[in-house]
């Protein structure tokens, strides 16, 4: 079998800009948070109300809250325009060969576009809402979500390393369904961890209520915000767990380098967040961009070792008696032609 061809330059390239400009902005929405920044525009949506009293689509500049929260909004605006842009670039290439993977790109394309026009109306009723705590675990939802669909529409168009793994495939490199299971997992975890890490960021005193490692120790707050805290730090250490254990296994069944590497990505990030989050016990910082890198990565995992799986149902067809397919076709379901 031989590797099959992907999406244009074009619609990857799309992608790519989208994916980058989603990235810069949940890591400003951190930045959001970490500042109180959240109603840095007052009560005002779309434009921004300074002190003055009067709103704004350019407000004078001249409080940091203010310039964070119009910047975080300017980004939300940009990652809508270059949605649109992959969505416009998909479409044009539909018309392609159908093993260019162009029509496949397309739906996981609007399925982002439909997730970033939520996040902005979820972004419109939290600040008339001022903020509610709940409101902050949503948008986490939303904008894991949203990422979450960029990454297939990237993989079905060849990034991420899925043009590789399906040249690393057509050599005879093994890919099971027993990978694609413990991704999932993976993902599921980490995007309950970072709804817990979201909670214990917005929970009072939360953020400082365990003073030791690994447990919270001497010095600790206690009652409820104690129990947020620890409860995050307990789903963190089951998730590194799993993906000690995932990455020993998929290197011990020798399957495609790949998802190897990404395993033992998806591990070195986890790592580093606790180490990270260690060295930061007695600061009000925190590592949410490392958590999204770390969903970015699990979501990869799963996607790659999902499609991947596909291929293997498709190349054991004829043993079950089914057609026989060719072998272009088969590799270009690893491309996300057929859905």
């Amino acid at each position: 079998m031989s590797a099959p061809p992907f999406a244009p330059a074009a619609v990857r390239r799309a992608g790519w800009v989208a994916f980058a400009t989603a990235c810069v902005h949940v890591v400003f929405g951190a930045i959001v948070r970490i500042s109180g920044s959240g109603m840095g525009c007052a009560d005002a949506w779309p434009k921004c109300r300074h002190p003055d009293g009067n709103t704004y689509w350019f407000p004078p500049f001249d409080h940091p809250q203010i310039v964070i929260e119009w910047t975080h909004r300017l980004l939300a605006t940009l990652l809508l325009v270059s949605i649109v842009g992959l969505v416009v670039t998909a479409w044009r290439h539909r018309g392609a060969t159908r093993s260019s993977g162009a029509a496949a790109v397309l739906p996981a394309a609007l399925t982002a576009l439909a997730l970033g026009l939520g996040a902005a109306v979820l972004g419109a009723v939290t600040v008339f809402l001022e903020n509610p705590a709940w409101a902050t675990a949503v948008h986490k939802v939303v904008a894991a979500s949203l990422v979450a669909a960029l990454v297939a529409a990237l993989v079905r168009a060849g990034g991420f390393g899925a043009a590789r793994l399906a040249a690393q495939r057509a050599g005879g490199a093994l890919a099971t369904a027993k990978t694609a299971r413990g991704a999932l997992v993976a993902a599921g975890l980490t995007l309950t961890t970072i709804l817990m890490g979201a909670m214990t960021a917005k929970t009072p005193d939360a953020a400082i209520a365990c003073k030791g490692f690994p447990l919270c120790g001497e010095g600790s707050l206690g009652g409820g915000a104690q129990h947020v805290q620890l409860t995050h730090r307990v789903l963190a250490y089951l998730l590194v767990l799993h993906l000690v254990g995932l990455a020993i296994s998929v290197a011990k069944r020798r399957e495609a380098p790949v998802l190897v590497h990404t395993a033992r990505a998806a591990l070195g990030i986890a790592v580093l967040q606790i180490v990270l989050a260690v060295g930061m016990l007695h600061t009000n910082f925190t590592v949410a961009a490392m958590g999204m890198a770390l969903w970015i990565t699990t979501f990869a995992l799963w996607y790659l070792a999902r499609r991947a799986g596909e291929t293997d149902a498709l190349d054991s067809a004829p043993m079950r008696g089914a057609p026989i397919r060719p072998a272009a076709q088969v590799g270009a379901r690893l491309g996300g032609v057929a859905s």
